[in-house]
């Protein structure tokens, strides 16, 4: 009796001690099956980070175009209101009576281009410190919707300008039969001349001010 007590009590044990080395692989693989979980959330993180500094060197580089584009609008929009806001020309002859002149300020078309070309030149420079705080914070949006919306303004303001310029130009140098207008650039051709020069500054400056909202579009929908 006493060996089947033995042989039932080191079974018991056996049985406990199996079932105690169980449970304690089964606490042991816990951890084991979290780790890569934990290993996973932190790749992820990581690849986050990296994506997210990636984004913010392809905003930056967008941001210094922007800016040096902003230059060369600031010059063609500047180039164009002086070329027209000093064009005068008066003819050598003139009679008693009459003495023939040409000035930009004759024609409103062209007083309208200057004032809207001399608002975008001064709109750019006030601009120009917006872009350089896309430079420094490229991930910022506030900045770079303020300066689509105002870059629009200023597209419209100038094409439409240039337009209206464009057409007394292209009368003043073929004229129109039709209406009894003169072509009046053989005679006034200095004033032609630069009236044409400010009409194509006036135009570069508009496609600049294109290839800025779109850059600013591109870099906004990439946020």
């Amino acid at each position: 009796m006493m060996k089947s007590g033995e042989q039932y009590s080191s079974l018991e044990m056996e049985t406990g001690e199996t079932s105690r080395e169980e449970m304690a692989r089964r606490k042991g693989k816990g951890p084991i099956i979290e780790a890569p979980l934990i290993g996973k959330g932190v790749q992820k993180s990581s690849e986050v980070v990296v994506e997210a500094r990636g984004g913010g060197v392809m905003k930056r580089g967008i941001a210094i175009i922007d800016f040096v584009m902003r230059l060369f609008a600031l010059a063609a929009a500047l180039a164009a209101t002086i070329a027209m806001g000093t064009t005068e020309q008066t003819l050598p002859f003139f009679t008693q009576f009459f003495q023939f002149q040409a000035k930009f300020y004759d024609l409103p078309s062209f007083t309208y281009f200057v004032i809207a070309n001399a608002i975008t030149a001064a709109y750019l420079v006030l601009s120009l410190p917006f872009s350089v705080v896309t430079i420094v914070r490229p991930l910022a949006k506030a900045p770079r919707l303020l300066l689509i919306t105002f870059d629009t303004i200023a597209l419209t303001l100038t094409a439409s300008a240039a337009a209206a310029a464009a057409a007394i130009v292209y009368l003043a140098h073929k004229g129109n039969t039709n209406t009894n207008w003169i072509a009046i650039c053989q005679q006034f051709d200095s004033f032609c001349q630069r009236t044409s020069g400010a009409v194509v500054a006036s135009f570069i400056a508009v496609v600049l001010l294109m290839l800025l909202v779109v850059l600013s579009t591109v870099a906004l929908k990439n946020h």
